[in-house]
């Protein structure tokens, strides 16, 4: 196991980026559940979020923007940030006596006795219920797609206890922002809803994958299961084809969408979006160092930037 590290000053949470904004500005007595829910590493909030993106796009790809896809948008954020606190805050009250054990995470606020179970409790019934009142706002389909998602917040956590696949289950709630998003504006569902959710579940298997490496030798001494430990020495062979398969769903969501002849440009240019999504996978990992925890996480993160390409060039193309 590694060696123990240092709290770090002023409790800290070790993997949060230096001087991040709750540890500079938050007032103290709301820093403890502000790193209890993430907020102080802003990267689960985009990737969260960016699903939600694509699948405003693509539903407006066949129907137009609308004035609603600004709510849309924002809410989804604030959503996306609430939802991320509650899942990241129930995810830290499972996984407390785990984390304790890991070098990275035994700084986190339950471990480290910054907050009570109890108060985790009551934090995370407060953000969830902010969210469910954003999620109110939607039509039907949509409330009930989030209102299903919760089985996945639910389950997650307890994955690595029982498959070597917990990067699957992570998909699958993380990418519902796309069917959710593309729902809330067309208040259906189809099959290009469905193929971009997949590409993100692929997705999320390639960035997560990533992120396991950092503890793969003190998941190994504490029984934790992940696609980091399971591929091993082989894990770039699979994070390419990963990324493939992510590629090829999201073009074929485009392309299955049903678009009029004279759009032609809309598709071509969204699917240059798509390509430029893939280059910049591409880009990680020639420069990953899966031995390296300092490479995983500086790649890992890269992944906001990467995911923001098909968003824009998707929303463009909505106007092509």
């Amino acid at each position: 196991m590694s060696e123990t590290p240092e709290m770090p000053e002023g409790n800290r949470v070790a993997d949060a980026p230096v001087d991040n904004w709750v540890d500079r500005y938050a007032p103290a007595i709301t820093r403890p559940y502000l790193r209890l829910s993430r907020a102080d590493r802003p990267i689960g909030t985009w990737l969260l979020l960016i699903p939600c993106f694509w699948g405003i796009d693509l539903a407006a790809m066949t129907t137009g923007f609308r004035a609603w896809d600004l709510w849309l948008a924002l809410s989804c954020g604030a959503g996306a940030f609430l939802m991320r606190g509650a899942g990241c805050t129930w995810n830290d009250i499972t996984d407390r006596k785990i984390d304790a054990s890991v070098a990275r995470t035994r700084s986190r606020p339950l471990p480290s006795g910054q907050v009570t179970v109890r108060g985790a409790l009551v934090w995370m019934v407060l953000q969830a219920v902010i969210a469910a009142v954003i999620l109110f706002s939607y039509n039907w389909v949509a409330v009930g797609l989030g209102i299903g998602s919760l089985a996945l917040v639910a389950i997650y956590p307890f994955a690595k206890r029982f498959t070597w696949w917990p990067q699957v289950f992570l998909g699958l709630a993380f990418n519902w922002g796309a069917l959710l998003a593309f729902a809330a504006h067309s208040g259906t569902l189809t099959l290009p809803a469905v193929l971009l959710y997949l590409s993100g579940i692929a997705w999320t298997l390639f960035y997560d994958t990533i992120y396991a490496h950092q503890d793969v030798e003190d998941d190994a001494l504490i029984g934790v299961k992940s696609t980091a430990r399971l591929f091993g020495t082989q894990s770039k062979r699979w994070l390419q084809g990963f990324m493939i398969a992510s590629l090829v769903l999201m073009a074929l969501a485009l392309i299955v969408t049903p678009l009029p002849p004279e759009r032609v440009m809309g598709l071509i240019f969204g699917l240059i979006g798509i390509w430029l999504f893939g280059l910049h996978m591409l880009w990680q990992l020639r420069r990953l160092d899966i031995d390296d925890p300092a490479s995983c996480m500086r790649i890992f993160r890269s992944n906001r930037d990467a995911g923001l390409i098909p968003a824009l060039f998707l929303a463009v193309a909505v106007f092509l």
